[in-house]
């Protein structure tokens, strides 16, 4: 069993595919901390964010070809799972994440991971991934796909919560603006644009909790 979750940022997908795979014994991959990590690593070789794309502080046009190699090398040479930490989810990375995401060669380095990862899980039972490209890149005949989305103003108050206990000094008006930068980033890109797919099942959770979702996930894949 393969399933895909694709929605927009704080919309409720990862929490949704990590219950799900925890009520129906398969494999979870966060496929968003595969950017994450080689963003770190991005970062570790001075690059930062401007706008839509990743740029070198000294370099004023698009990235160099060497730095893509070294990137993509890095994302060639991940093992997965990848383990969660607080160092991953800066907003830092999180902004540069979404550039790296954009692109190209990147992409196509974690594709084949992915896939080898929904094809052949851990525990040889299911696999849940989530993501923006997952029902319509990695797993276009996934035996279910799922798109959740909710309200620009819901998104930004959850995540506003949850960075409450991080000791974030972002207001909840910054993150709005981030979220709906990161949706146009996500939804605007040449490669594997984050969209919402006429074979995945909506779910708007801007009026739902977590286990309502999880509620209307189930009774659709339990028929």
């Amino acid at each position: 069993m393969k399933i895909a979750i694709d929605g927009t940022a704080a919309s409720g997908k990862g929490t949704l595919a990590r219950r799900l795979a925890n009520s129906l014994g398969y494999d979870y991959l966060d496929t968003g901390l595969l950017y994450r990590v080689v963003a770190l690593q991005a970062l570790k070789l001075g690059m930062t964010s401007f706008g839509d794309n990743i740029k070198e502080p000294t370099q004023n046009e698009t990235i160099k070809r060497s730095t893509i190699i070294k990137l993509t090398t890095i994302a060639l040479s991940l093992s997965l799972p990848i383990l969660d930490s607080p160092e991953l989810r800066s907003q830092k990375i999180s902004s540069l994440a979404a550039a790296v995401a954009s692109l190209p060669e990147i992409r196509q380095a974690l594709i084949k991971k992915q896939r080898n990862f929904a094809h052949s899980p851990p525990s040889n039972s299911g696999a849940v991934l989530d993501g923006r490209d997952i029902g319509s890149v990695i797993l276009p005949k996934a035996d279910f796909k799922f798109f959740i989305d909710a309200k620009p103003e819901i998104r930004a108050k959850r995540r506003f919560a949850q960075l409450k206990d991080t000791k974030s000094n972002q207001t909840q008006e910054t993150i709005l603006k981030e979220l709906n930068e990161r949706d146009k980033t996500d939804s605007t890109r040449q490669f594997a644009p984050l969209k919402r797919l006429s074979d995945a099942i909506f779910i708007d959770s801007s009026s739902l909790n977590a286990d309502e979702v999880l509620q209307i996930a189930l009774n659709y894949i339990n028929g």
